[in-house]
């Protein structure tokens, strides 16, 4: 019971380090990236950094960076929380406040002038935040959480979606600050985007096909490391002619170095053919969000 109760704790603690770097990441480089590109980065932070640029020149008024993404935010965290998650909505919202008040906060510092190498790094440093708060169960807030809800609900990667919206506020800002930042803003987005697929993959999957002698054991170890199922099929090897079996599943993209290191272990002449899977329809295992 003890033993169960630490896990929880360290669990819990993991969870709150890595929001708070990510949170961390995120505000430093909108002070040193973002600003010093004078890009719109898109999504909610985007939408905020528009506001204030509005609010700065046309109204001369400076717009504390926190207040406007909290009540940004309002409604994706509403949403988030009758539908994804209560404590994945809590540590998100702890994830919003964080990187609000650290951006309002931290100092900036330029590491350099050249605006394309700002939007290459600041999108790579950008999609790193994010997925560190993914992967704490935990998102950086607006578009994310509209992101994770529709994965979760047609159970597709929906990220490149988000990003053609992002690019719409991009383009609003270019109509109104001047077209060079906003193309070089899209240069980011696509970068933080494509990053984004690398580092984080729950809503991305994979086919499997193999042939092996050992199925049973195979499929054992397939649904206990995904819950998923697989099917059966019997066939006749072209070259033998003798009959063979095919394991056919289909797995997350985060779970697949495991299962086949796995498949490996049990049968080390298993012939496994791994294929992207776009989409899926009917059952298939989804582990909650908390």
């Amino acid at each position: 019971m003890e033993n169960k109760i630490s896990q929880s704790v360290l669990k819990e603690a993991k969870r709150l380090l890595m929001i708070t770097a990510g949170a961390c990441i995120m505000a430093v480089n909108i002070k040193s990236f973002i600003r010093a590109g004078n890009l719109v980065p898109g999504g909610f932070n985007g939408i905020t950094l528009l506001l204030q640029q509005i609010g700065r020149a046309f109204f001369d008024v400076e717009v504390p960076y926190t207040l406007i993404n909290l009540l940004l935010n309002a409604i994706p965290v509403f949403i988030s929380f009758k539908f994804i998650g209560k404590k994945f909505t809590l540590y998100s919202c702890l994830m919003i406040i964080l990187s609000s008040v650290l951006t309002d906060i931290l100092p900036g510092y330029t590491v350099t002038q050249d605006t394309l190498l700002v939007c290459v790094f600041g999108g790579i440093i950008n999609a790193f935040a994010i997925s560190l708060c993914l992967k704490a169960g935990a998102t950086s807030g607006g578009t994310d959480f509209i992101a994770i809800f529709f994965s979760e609900k047609f159970g597709i990667d929906t990220f490149n979606y988000i990003f053609i919206g992002n690019v719409v506020v991009i383009l609003i800002a270019g109509r109104l600050f001047g077209w060079d930042e906003a193309l070089y803003s899209i240069i980011f987005q696509y970068a933080s985007t494509q990053m984004l697929h690398m580092l984080y993959k729950r809503y991305q999957k994979q086919t499997l096909l193999i042939i092996t002698e050992k199925q049973e054991e195979v499929y054992e170890e397939i649904k206990n490391i995904t819950h998923h199922d697989a099917t059966l099929f019997k066939g006749i090897g072209c070259y033998r002619k003798q009959e063979c079996n095919m394991l056919y599943s289909v797995v997350g993209s985060d779970e697949i170095h495991k299962v086949v290191t796995k498949i490996r272990e049990i049968d080390g002449q298993a012939f496994i053919n791994i294929m992207k899977t776009e989409q899926i329809t009917g059952r298939f295992y989804k582990k909650p969000n908390d």
